[in-house]
């Protein structure tokens, strides 16, 4: 294993921000990333990552892995330092009020440019390629400016990642059956990832929004492709995998992750001398925008009637919202046939606040399809 330290100049005065990268394996071809809790209040991930520094030494040790694997066990080390009132508050940067999930750089344009101006053409070779083209994209991330500590983080969880072939965002929701987002290009590899890590359901969107991490890179290739033909691979597989709800934090279930993860990372070629074990439950892949959030008419509590992962069917009985004071309880029903799979951790709710989400078949939505 090699450690690597990677400094954001931009800290507060008298203090130190350095994000860590653990490097595995064979370095200077195929490589894989895999980073932890870039909300850095999603916990579950960097347990995964803890199990997964210790499979990835013995795995080096042992001689079977086949390219380098980088693993960013705390990946957002400014959210892991961001403690408000007793509690940590991961997911937005307080001094820009910013998700740390979104924003990413669009270098697709600029990479473009460079590689037109520099008189390089493309081959038959796919793999030399996409090499120029990543020097390229490395380029002009390096000249974009990356002045306070968040655009320095994104900078340089772009840069690990801009060479890898496999990108994996590991992350939580508040309660939730595990499941993963990517993009449609990639389905058949998701959907491989997904069976791996015994999730359910793949959510599929070629564009979900304020471009986050994983879409900041899969649609990298696609759109190269789109503009230079198709000598140009998809040199790039990026998902994010959501590891259930915030409060699963148990060995077991972090192992059984880690093990997941290295299934998928040994189909794809990382890793020697791993066997393919058949899937615990089949994944149904669904569209993004068929996935219906359940927003409250009115203030309450929330008393769930059905447990996650149930299959529902349309205006089905899946909460009661009571409003303690008036006394009066109403009715929160599925708003679409689908999987109902993940929901708010908090049992108060506000008007107009989404507290669940059920995933259907049919694309209904449009824009911004995540969260803030």
């Amino acid at each position: 294993m090699r450690t690597q330290e990677h400094p954001l100049s931009a800290a507060p005065v008298g203090s130190v921000r350095t994000l860590t990268s653990l490097h595995f394996g064979p370095a200077g071809g195929r490589r894989a990333l895999l980073q932890c809790s870039l909300h850095a209040d999603e916990i579950p991930p960097m347990l995964v990552g803890y199990h997964l520094r210790q499979r990835l030494a013995e795995l080096e040790a042992q001689g079977r892995l086949q390219g380098e694997v980088v693993l960013l066990p705390a990946c957002n080390p400014i959210g892991l330092g961001q403690q408000v009132w007793g509690r940590l508050q991961g997911r937005f940067d307080v001094a820009s009020g910013q998700n740390f999930n979104r924003h990413y750089p669009d270098l697709v344009e600029g990479a473009l440019a460079r590689f037109q101006a520099s008189g390089q053409a493309l081959q038959d070779d796919t793999a030399a390629n996409a090499r120029a083209l990543r020097q390229c994209l490395q380029a002009e991330l390096a000249a974009r400016p990356a002045a306070s500590a968040l655009q320095q983080l994104r900078h340089q969880l772009m840069q690990l990642a801009l060479d890898a072939d496999v990108v994996l965002d590991l992350h939580c929701d508040n309660e939730a059956v595990m499941h993963v987002y990517a993009t449609p290009q990639f389905e058949a590899h998701a959907l491989q990832l997904a069976e791996c890590v015994n999730a359910p359901l793949l959510l599929l969107a070629e564009e979900s929004g304020d471009a986050p991490f994983d879409e900041a890179h899969s649609m990298i290739w696609p759109r190269l492709r789109a503009r230079l033909g198709p000598a140009v691979p998809l040199a790039c597989f990026a998902a994010t995998v959501e590891l259930r709800g915030e409060a699963e934090v148990q060995h077991e279930l972090a192992q059984a992750d880690a093990e997941g993860l290295l299934a998928f990372l040994a189909q794809q070629g990382f890793i020697s001398g791993m066997p393919a074990t058949a899937p615990a439950q089949p994944c149904r892949a669904r569209p993004l925008a068929g996935c219906i959030p359940l927003v409250m008419p009115h203030a309450g509590l929330l008393a769930w009637r059905l447990p996650l992962g149930r299959t529902v069917e349309q205006g089905e009985h899946l909460a009661d919202l009571i409003d303690p004071v008036a006394g009066t309880c109403t009715a929160i029903r599925a708003p679409v046939a689908g999987l109902f799979f993940a929901r708010e951790l908090q049992r108060w709710a506000q008007a107009g606040q989404s507290v669940g989400k059920v995933a259907g078949e049919q694309a209904l939505r449009s824009g911004k399809l995540l969260s803030a």
